[in-house]
């Protein structure tokens, strides 16, 4: 388990695309991941994407993973509300954010993190510079045959 300043260190560490070039966005049912790492190529992190709900065609995740079991930070896009652990509900698109003990289990409202969560090709890359990520310009992201 990490303590508050290493999810801290990671969260605000600066990290680059090492999928360059064209990427296709998953399309509804699908998910799909982005390999980054850190600027020094020490620590290597994987941002997924999940449009496996088919109910909600408008329904994504985005999740940045340091390791394979250490999320880092969860955006839910038209999903079920979220009941944080003191009871409170939160209803709308949300971020979650990792805390020491607490993992991502709390979840706060976005706001400004992205700025049209209709459009999700451009909340992923909203989500990416969230992230640190430095070159998104360096990856061209095309729709998936059935959006």
């Amino acid at each position: 388990m990490l303590k508050q300043n290493e999810i801290d260190n990671l969260l605000n560490m600066l990290k680059m695309l090492e999928t360059k070039g064209m990427f296709i966005f998953p399309s509804v049912g699908e998910s799909s991941k982005v390999d980054i790492t850190s600027l020094d190529g020490k620590d290597k992190f994987v941002v997924d994407i999940n449009r496996k709900g088919k109910i909600k065609l408008s329904k994504c995740t985005f999740q940045e993973r340091y390791t394979k079991d250490v999320i880092l930070l969860r955006i839910d896009i038209d999903g079920p509300p979220h009941t944080n652990p003191d009871g409170k509900v939160i209803r709308s698109n949300h971020i979650h954010i990792c805390k020491e003990g607490f993992d991502v289990r709390w979840a706060y409202p976005l706001t400004g993190q992205i700025t049209d969560a209709k459009d999700l090709i451009k909340a992923l890359i909203e989500f990416l510079e969230y992230c640190k990520v430095q070159n998104t310009s360096e990856i061209s992201i095309q729709e998936g045959m059935f959006q």
